[in-house]
């Protein structure tokens, strides 16, 4: 093959190089070198949409952090059900016989049947109190000689009240609510985090595949280029043009780049396995790995930093998690102030009795008496109902620890915690900040960055372009030939860089922000 063509073979391969390195500012040429190796790699193609579709479905963080959320909906339900009603019901059978000694037991050998039934309901207010009311009934029959009702129905019920006085009411008494609904409110709120921290990580994984997708293309056409240097190296070897050790260097430069070129293909095997891994999906069968489909935006909006720092400080849903976490503390710490006081209860009971049974003549010596009392179990519930006998009861309770050190020194316990829970708040606000301005001023220099790592490429184009000249003029090296390839190949690299540093600083500011970032728009 003639040497001139050889050459343009190279220049031709260079420069459609260049075309590709300008970036998604001007359409990429379909016929340069660089894409068409891009065109050929073998890969399921994914789309970023997809990518970040299956990491929501499959994603385990997202999963774990869907299942603390529903484990606080649960506790919430849990919490909230100690204040629902509670039906109680229990019936009791008792048959006893019971020798006797005393003339007054009636028999010698009492025998007694009692049926015993209690049912009530009882309910805890969110302000600490505690109701209960009850209705028993108790059947008795019995062989007593001197049991005036036989069988003997007797109801009593009962409305019973505890008012804790100094439990703080609503702050003691509610307060594994209110802290369950708090910690509901931060899972909520690291569930929402975790899925747009997926959705940016998969994005972020994403670019760096592209990016490794374009050092391939790029090592591999360096790679090709150093094949035909070496042709045209030994050819000029061959006609007394150069020296051995010209040729030598030129094998030298390919036997680099294969080894590079593994080493690329190895890059980009294991960032393709690290996104599958992190999406839950596989290459279809067959494939190697996954390509892109889609480039990154070519232009962002930069708003002033001071505003980016507050819009994550409103928005960032972690921040709110770790708040909420703080009202958790506070709560228990609030109720502990209060349940390290004496306690002081006030109790009061409203209540009445009935009585009814069967009637039966009672011989006591040599008289004959019979009660006036008599009628149904119903006619017993009646009484009971209205009253007939009623009772009524009112008090104060008053428990007072020696030394209140239990009290006290779990208040000091939880009083903690809150102090820990805050400093929690204040690093991660002071880290969010940091991370916020960190993302900016790589948003803010990527255009800059991207035109000099441009320049840098048509300036290493350039240079290869003299120096295929100067070679073929015989006033430069193979050395020096092979050093400028690869500095157009690290050019190369540089832009792909460039490019995608910016698109990541972009999505980790949108994860930051909680999603309120301005969307990239592509050039």
């Amino acid at each position: 093959m003639p040497r001139n063509l050889i050459l343009q073979l190279m220049l031709f391969a260079l420069i459609g190089a260049t075309h590709l390195a300008v970036g998604q500012i001007q359409p990429v040429n379909p016929d340069s070198a660089l894409q068409i190796i891009l065109k050929e790699l073998e890969g399921s193609p994914l789309s970023l949409k997809e990518a970040i579709r299956h990491s929501l479905d499959k994603a385990t963080s997202v999963r774990k952090a869907e299942a603390s959320y529903l484990a606080a909906i649960g506790t919430v339900r849990r919490e909230s059900g100690l204040f629902d009603p509670e039906l109680f019901f229990s019936l009791d059978y008792q048959d006893q016989k019971q020798p006797t000694a005393s003339f007054f037991s009636g028999a010698l050998i009492l025998m007694t049947k009692q049926n015993t039934a209690q049912t009530g309901l009882r309910l805890e207010l969110p302000i600490g109190t505690q109701l209960e009311a009850s209705l028993n009934t108790i059947r008795l029959r019995t062989n007593s000689g001197f049991a005036f009702l036989n069988p003997q129905y007797t109801a009593f019920g009962s409305l019973r009240v505890r008012q804790p006085l100094l439990g703080g009411f609503q702050t003691s008494a509610r307060k594994s609510l209110t802290k369950a609904e708090q910690e509901l409110r931060a899972a909520q709120a690291r569930y929402d985090q975790e899925v747009l921290a997926t959705s940016a990580e998969v994005e972020r994984r994403y670019w760096d595949l592209y990016a490794a997708e374009r050092d391939y293309a790029v090592r591999k056409l360096t790679r090709d280029q150093g094949e035909i240097f070496l042709q045209e190296t030994e050819l000029r070897a061959k006609a007394g043009l150069i020296g051995p050790n010209q040729v030598a260097n030129a094998r030298t430069f390919l036997a680099e780049q294969k080894i590079l070129l593994l080493d690329r293909e190895e890059q980009l095997d294991r960032l393709s396995d690290q996104l599958a891994s992190l999406i839950g999906v596989r290459p279809d069968a067959g494939k190697p790995r996954f390509i892109t489909v889609d480039v990154p935006p070519g232009d962002f909006a930069v708003e002033p930093v001071d505003v980016l720092v507050e819009r994550a400080r409103q928005n960032n849903l972690d921040l709110q998690a770790a708040q909420a976490e703080v009202e958790a503390s506070r709560t228990l710490a609030k109720a502990a102030g209060w349940e390290a006081l004496p306690s002081v209860d006030l109790l009061g009971s409203l209540g009445g009795n009935g009585l009814a049974g069967t009637a039966r003549n009672v011989i006591f010596g040599g008289d004959t008496l019979r009660t006036t009392r008599g009628g149904s179990f119903g006619n017993a519930l009646d009484q009971l109902s209205k009253r007939d006998f009623r009772n009524w009861s009112v008090g104060v309770e008053v428990r007072i620890p020696i030394g209140l050190r239990k009290g006290l020194g779990e208040q000091d316990r939880l009083e903690a915690e809150v102090i820990m829970a805050e400093q929690r708040y204040v690093d991660r606000t002071r880290t969010l900040e940091e991370q916020v301005r960190t993302s900016y001023r790589e948003l803010f220099h990527g255009k800059r960055r991207l035109e000099a790592a441009k320049e840098g490429v048509e300036a290493a184009q350039e240079q290869v372009r003299i120096g295929l000249i100067e070679f073929r003029s015989g006033r430069t090296t193979a050395f020096e030939l092979v050093r400028l390839g690869a500095d157009f190949a690290a050019a190369q690299q540089r832009y792909s860089e460039a490019l995608v540093r910016t698109a990541k600083a972009a999505t980790t500011l949108k994860q930051l922000t909680s999603g309120r970032y301005p969307a990239a728009t592509p050039n």
